[in-house]
């Protein structure tokens, strides 16, 4: 059975960074694309970083790209995101996400979803 755990969320100044973690197991991570996702009161949850099974392809979206990295460490079966130059529109719960189809990395479906981290960014 595939775990999720989210951790590392919590309320930073616009311009600050945060770096969010995902422990997971039971999962092989060559056969699956693992994101994060994040949501907002009154919107629908969008993918925000992704990667393909096996690391080969990632996906930003593109409010996203190049404040946020997404890595892995496999060794530890974590997945992370480093979140730099942060603004208040990236206010959200963020959750880490198991795909049940991808396309490029970017998560189109979930399979297993955490239970998703608070982020906040005041001006």
């Amino acid at each position: 059975q595939v775990h999720l755990v989210e951790s590392g969320g919590g309320s930073v100044q616009a311009g600050g960074s945060l770096r969010l973690s995902c422990a997971a197991s039971g999962h092989d991570h060559n056969a699956v694309c693992m994101g994060w996702l994040r949501q907002t009161p009154g919107k629908e949850r969008e993918a925000v970083a992704g990667l393909s099974p096996g690391g080969g392809a990632t996906y930003y979206i593109d409010s996203v790209k190049g404040r946020f990295t997404i890595s892995q460490d496999n060794a530890k079966n974590t997945l992370y995101l480093q979140m730099s130059s942060l603004k208040p529109e990236d206010t959200a719960i963020y959750y880490c996400a198991i795909g049940r189809s991808c396309v490029g990395g970017k998560i189109l479906s979930t399979l297993i979803l955490g239970q998703g981290t608070q982020v906040t960014v005041s001006s």
